[in-house]
């Protein structure tokens, strides 16, 4: 007998609950890109640069990693290089001595493989070393503007591209911002208009001005201008990085990134920017106004104060080819563990707030990327999203905490404590002192820390380090409890009692206390499948039902299948 359904089972969420993700998309439309000739793209990609560093480091399979904006142009690209390739290597079989057959020429020519990196796993700015290794690639040719941060597995050819500049539209913009000759300015230009620096810098010197200084490109996030020298600025400061520039202006061709104006705001006396809509692979978003750093930063250190009672911190890896992230990660989670609080450790790839959402139980999370990545736009976030070195202030206590206007995004400098500690050996430890320094009429050091409160709210915060309160209940810290009620008698073997509240008490995971775990248990308004089972009552089991079974064009229901 067959089962007529008269409705398809609830087995997905309905429409009108369904997520729509905030996180706007970084893809530029193709009816903002201009026709482009070939030997324009030929000039735009420098096909002939890129052709003569493959061939003369003799790589045999390469990745081409496109941003968003160049994708279209990616299939061009490949064939271009193909032909030059195959140019370079019929130019040096040519110079060869004749002693190789033809079929060894031309398998020796169809060694060359080229990839193109169609959707990379974290930022744009960042050299994809996972999506790479699939192919088996042994060096990555990474197209567009990039963060240079320095990578941990492949060698990398940076191709910032070739853009057109007015040089003389430059040079009046130049004359309306400073109309004092002798203001000192620093020019620099995104590195996809790097080319324009030094001649941009001549015409300005020949029309009189005297301190102008120009920018050079170096693999150094961490300078005092990331990932930029400054020529002939000061003899005496000629190898370093570290200048001080509070007395200088600077001048920016092209739209930067938010990270570097808010890096730069309080290294330099003003910022300026010149835009670029002639280039086709600029951000097409409007024009960032220096004068709202300061607006801006009071809105990262009210993030911070966020951060600064929350019990688990979420560490965000929003990249796996920056050097040292390993590290860096370790370090964060010696810190947050210092701090009495919990860290889950969470790979996600490129962020949006569809993914972050799934993690409720995390009050906060900080970033480990690149300098440029590691600023998180917290539209449609529901929980913030830090730097490490604001995680650092976070960490800090009320009294010690300073806000300088200071600022950095990357994981440069993130340097571990002078005696640096695992996860859980140091709430560990220092329950067990607590515990042991217990005294007739005395309090715990636990006891006498000051109370945490919420700066926004003015509430108090008493789960703010719920890793020093769950080590206290840990079977390993006593021989014997018994529970009565809500309080637990905590026995030792000198004879002494602890009496302590059990809603102080955290879930165990193998032993090991986990905040996470106890919010799934008390919080979560879904458990799992079979959270409703109570072990201590007798309930007969449900009777599996037999639901459909067979291919799309032809599905049989329960019991059909037995009578066909």
């Amino acid at each position: 007998m067959s089962t007529d359904l008269q409705a398809p089972p609830v087995l997905s969420t309905p429409a009108e609950h369904i997520f729509e993700d905030p996180t706007p998309s970084s893809a530029l439309g193709t009816e903002h890109r201009p026709h482009r000739s070939d030997d324009e793209l030929f000039r735009v990609y420098e096909i002939a640069r890129t052709a003569a560093e493959i061939q003369s480091r003799n790589w045999s399979r390469v990745a081409l990693q496109f941003p968003d904006a160049m994708l279209a142009d990616a299939p061009w690209v490949v064939g271009a290089l193909s032909r030059e390739l195959e140019k370079l290597e019929d130019a040096e079989q040519g110079e060869r001595e004749v002693g190789t057959s033809g079929d060894a020429q031309q398998k020796q020519k169809q060694t060359k493989r080229l990839y193109i990196l169609a959707d990379t796993s974290y930022s744009a700015c960042c050299v994809d070393e996972i999506a790479a290794e699939h192919a088996d690639a042994d060096a990555v040719v990474h197209y567009g503007r990039a963060c240079l941060s320095p990578t941990a597995r492949l060698p990398v050819l940076h191709v910032f591209t070739s853009q057109e500049l007015d040089h003389d539209a430059v040079a009046e913009s130049f004359a309306q911002e400073f109309s004092e000759k002798g203001t000192k300015v620093i020019i620099m230009a995104d590195v996809m208009f790097q080319e324009h620096v030094a001649p941009i810098c001549a015409l300005l010197k020949a029309q009189g001005y005297t301190h102008v200084a120009a920018t050079d490109i170096i693999h150094d996030p961490s300078s005092t201008i990331p990932n930029r020298s400054l020529l002939s600025l000061d003899p005496a400061s000629e190898g370093k990085h570290d200048y001080d520039l509070h007395d200088y202006h600077l001048f920016h061709i092209s739209t930067p990134p938010t990270s570097l104006l808010l890096t730069l705001s309080s290294r330099l006396a003003s910022l300026r920017i010149y835009p670029t809509p002639s280039s086709p692979y600029t951000a097409t978003a409007s024009l960032p106004d220096p004068s709202a750093t300061p607006s801006m930063l009071r809105r990262r250190y009210a993030l911070v104060l966020r951060l600064a009672t929350a019990s688990i911190i979420g560490i965000l890896v929003n990249t796996l080819s920056v050097k040292n992230y390993m590290s860096t990660i370790s370090t964060l989670r010696e810190q947050i563990a210092a701090a009495g609080k919990k860290s889950y450790t969470i790979v996600v790839g490129k962020l949006n707030a569809a993914k972050l959402a799934n993690f409720a139980e995390i009050d906060g999370w900080v970033v480990v990327g690149c300098w440029e990545s590691g600023l998180v736009d917290q539209d449609g976030l529901f929980k913030p999203v830090i730097t490490p070195f604001e995680l650092g202030l976070a960490l800090q206590s009320d009294e010690s905490r300073i806000w300088t206007g200071e600022w950095w995004g990357g994981i440069e400098g993130v340097k571990s404590e002078t005696n640096p500690v695992t996860e859980s050996a140091e709430p560990q430890r220092a329950a067990e002192e607590d515990i042991l320094e217990d005294v007739e009429g005395g309090i715990s050091d636990e006891e006498s820390e000051p109370p945490v409160f919420d700066l926004r709210t003015g509430k108090l915060v008493s789960n703010s380090r719920p890793m020093r309160v769950a080590v206290r209940s840990s079977p390993s810290t006593t021989n014997r409890t018994q529970s009565n009620g809500n309080t637990a008698a905590t026995t030792r073997a000198d004879g002494s009692a602890i009496v302590k509240r059990g809603t102080g008490e955290i879930a165990l995971v193998n032993g090991v206390a986990s905040p996470g775990a106890e919010f799934l248990r008390s919080k979560r308004m879904w458990q799992g499948l079979g959270s409703d089972f109570n072990p201590g009552e007798d309930e007969t089991s449900t009777v599996v039902e037999e639901g459909r079974s067979g291919v799309a064009r032809g599905y049989t229901v329960g019991e059909e299948q037995t009578r066909s």
